[in-house]
């Protein structure tokens, strides 16, 4: 069979398909290297090894990625009869199994890929760093003293080491792009609703969060969200319609677009590394080149100092329903404060003070600013700036150590999460696709992501622009420290 580590999920479909490999090979090679590599990286925390090799061998559905191997995030993507910890002891303790799939397994499944596990995350995914009491910490492949992002920095780990072509991740913060940006790969988040959270879900996050995948190549983030998207019935909202399949924005010309280079000041709460302003900078002369008007802008709204006091709001809000509802319908007990870090202690305890009124006064806020956001992206006609992307660093400063996080306490902990991503949490809120591409390296070898963020729902835009800025600074030769 042919060498497969290094192949995307795409290269790796095609060999199904012309049976130069057949989905055993590739699920045996993949465990292989997990087998091997994993143990200095703890990216993948629980396997199901016996399972996909089973599956492999037997009938798989014929989708586009058949016989594909991937990890899920253990954070969502329920699978019937599986457990889903979201990181926290308590659920993996009580081995909990989870009664239906949810949506998005249904989809990964009928695309034909073969799930091999789960990967590290925070406990509810909560931070933006990978290092749960529930498991040891997830190491950057690039530097295995330092974070791989949060919360998808299990998947990120994984896909970076060569161990699966790609993996599940969700964002409603940055957990996509982040860790994305920290270990050197493409990460996009959706547009709000382009992928359903049914059939449990409708909305979490008062609307922020959202699933996708992690990847290597442009092509493979392209083909996989063409599976992942759709409504299904009950949905509170869905995505407007794309113009064509998104695999189809992958080759053609970028056209003439309007571009803004962040140009305001985050203010004094938030790092500023010079390695991230060049990844900024370097994507500028990139899109330049490829026949984009850019100049310097931003939307008057972006860093307005109350956004992230009515986000966190709506996230502690959201903690104390969770834990409430798996209390009552999961473990039928209550969760002690002792049996959270305390950074969800804290979240908890916001939550269950906040009224209904002041619950809703934040989302009210949150949509008035949304719309201040919105006009920057908005056509002339429509009272806009008509620009067609903000390019911005996608964290403040390339990937910390391990522990500068989680080391000083729930409130210094805080801060330092803050100060770290100024960028990424408001397109949760507005809902707008964003991706994160790794364009810059510093002198130590550590990835720098730049952000591109289009208008809502049109991921088509920032396909096409990411492919183009692919072909014009390739990355996927680039190979971690620790890896396959």
């Amino acid at each position: 069979m042919t060498e497969t580590t290094w192949l995307d999920a795409t290269a790796q479909a095609d060999l199904v398909r012309s049976g130069e490999a057949t989905p055993a090979e590739l699920v045996d090679a993949a465990i292989e290297r997990i087998e091997r590599v994993n143990p200095q990286l703890d990216a993948v925390i629980r396997d199901r090894f016996d399972a996909a090799r089973a599956e492999a061998r037997g009938d798989l559905p014929d989708g586009p990625f058949r016989g594909v191997p991937i990890l899920l995030k253990d954070l969502g993507c329920h699978v019937a009869g599986e457990q889903t910890n979201y990181g926290t002891s308590f659920l993996r303790d009580a081995g909990y199994r989870w009664p239906v799939d949810s949506h998005l397994a249904s989809r990964f499944r009928a695309a034909g890929f073969v799930v091999l596990g789960r990967t590290n995350v925070p406990e509810f995914g909560t931070t933006i760093t990978t290092e749960p009491v529930a498991h040891p910490p997830a190491r950057n492949p690039y530097d295995t003293g330092r974070s791989t992002g949060g919360s998808s920095g299990g998947s990120a780990a994984a896909v970076a080491a060569g161990l699966v072509p790609l993996a599940h991740a969700n964002d409603g913060g940055g957990s996509i792009r982040i860790p994305a940006a920290e270990c050197g790969l493409v990460g996009l988040k959706p547009t709000r609703a382009r992928v359903s959270q049914g059939p449990e879900v409708g909305e979490s996050w008062a609307g922020a969060t959202i699933d996708g995948v992690v990847t290597r190549t442009v092509r493979d983030t392209a083909a996989v969200l063409d599976v992942l998207s759709g409504p299904m019935p009950g949905d509170p909202y869905v995505a407007p319609p794309l113009p064509r399949r998104l695999a189809q924005e992958v080759g053609p010309p970028v056209g003439r677009l309007r571009v803004g280079l962040l140009d305001a000041q985050t203010g004094e709460q938030y790092l500023d590394d010079p390695a991230c302003r060049v990844a900024v900078e370097r994507a500028g002369r990139l899109l330049a080149e490829l026949g984009c008007d850019v100049e310097p802008g931003t939307p008057g709204a972006m860093f307005d100092p109350q956004f992230p006091r009515f986000f966190t709001t709506t996230i502690a809000a959201d903690v104390a329903l969770t834990l409430s509802a798996l209390e009552r319908s999961v473990l039928g007990r209550p969760v002690d404060d002792g049996e959270l870090e305390p950074r969800n202690v804290f979240y908890r305890a916001v939550g269950r003070k906040l009224s209904a009124e002041d619950y809703l006064a934040a989302r009210k806020w949150l949509g008035s600013w949304s719309r201040r956001m919105s006009e920057w992206w908005a056509p002339a006609e429509l009272g806009g700036q008509g620009f067609d992307l903000l390019v911005t660093p996608t964290i403040a400063a390339p990937p910390p150590e391990l522990g500068w996080m989680t080391a000083a306490g729930h409130r210094e902990e805080g801060r330092r999460i803050n100060s770290l991503m100024p960028y990424t949490a408001q397109f949760n809120v507005t809902g707008q696709p964003a991706i994160s591409l790794p364009l810059h390296w510093t002198d130590e070898g550590l990835p720098v992501g730049a952000q591109l963020v289009a208008a809502f729902g049109r991921e088509d835009v920032l396909v096409r622009v990411a492919a183009a800025l692919e072909e014009a600074a390739p990355w996927a030769d680039r190979r971690p420290a620790v890896s396959a």
